[in-house]
């Protein structure tokens, strides 16, 4: 083997920036010699090696950017412990089509019932396939707007914004928020209406969500946007987080 061709390879794969073939190089040319493989079949093996490592990377960097609090998976969740309409629906949000179909999706109900295990596991899901997601709070997202606004850098926000394919957007209810808050908000998941797909998980039904607007205008408007077409899963049931206190208060008698 050739140590100066070997090093001068190296260094075109360096400049084309092509992941995943330099460590690999001699390791896959003294292969091709020891089994005598046509030409086509070594580029095959190289090109093949760093296209997964692009795409393992792509994966990783996807899911990075992301900004989950935490890793949750889809295949962690102990079925029976779920409310029964998130049973019904989890196998169809679990297919993405409502990514592709620009479809939102709204996980209601009360604290403790895994919404944001659901959230972030179908997030990753998400990024697994491909798709370009972010998870924010809702009460972080409004802060950004706000910063974004009094900075005159909302409209590049905006653009951003628009470009991914899903936003998770938790904890819509736990606090308030003023008009100027409400409005923010309002308009960015309108940008987003019936083109890509936000995912919201909120302990407030419907009825109370004047609470956190404090407009019944704004409210009504949200509410439509938000819903039309979407996935509306009832997450009330037994709290997982009491069932699991209980548990543990009864391994400590």
């Amino acid at each position: 083997m050739d140590k100066n061709i070997i090093n001068e390879i190296k260094g075109y794969i360096k400049e084309l920036k092509i992941p995943g073939i330099r460590s690999i190089l001699e390791e896959k040319i003294n292969e091709a010699n020891r089994e005598n493989k046509a030409y086509e079949d070594f580029l095959c093996d190289i090109f093949k090696e760093a296209y997964d490592v692009r795409k393992e990377n792509g994966r990783k960097n996807r899911i990075r950017k992301a900004k989950f609090p935490y890793k949750k998976y889809i295949e962690d969740l102990v079925i029976e412990d779920l409310p029964i309409d998130a049973r019904d629906k989890l196998k169809t949000l679990c297919s993405l089509d409502f990514i592709k179909n620009g479809q939102n999706v709204i996980l209601a109900g009360n604290p403790g019932k895994w919404k944001t295990h659901i959230a972030i596991g179908l997030g990753i899901k998400a990024c697994n396939a491909g798709y370009k997601v972010l998870f924010t709070t809702v009460p972080s997202l409004i802060n950004q707007l706000k910063e974004s606004r009094s900075e005159k850098t909302l409209r590049s926000m905006e653009r951003k914004f628009e470009k991914y394919d899903l936003i998770i957007a938790d904890e819509l209810g736990y606090i308030s928020f003023d008009k100027e808050g409400s409005e923010l908000l309002f308009t960015h998941i309108s940008l987003r209406a019936e083109r890509k797909s936000t995912l919201i998980t909120t302990n407030l039904s419907f009825d109370r969500w004047n609470e956190i607007f404090k407009d019944p205008v704004m409210t009504a408007a949200m509410i439509d946007r938000l819903t039309h077409k979407s996935y509306m899963v009832n997450m009330n049931g037994n709290s997982y987080r009491m069932k699991e206190t209980k548990k543990w208060l009864k391994n400590q008698q």
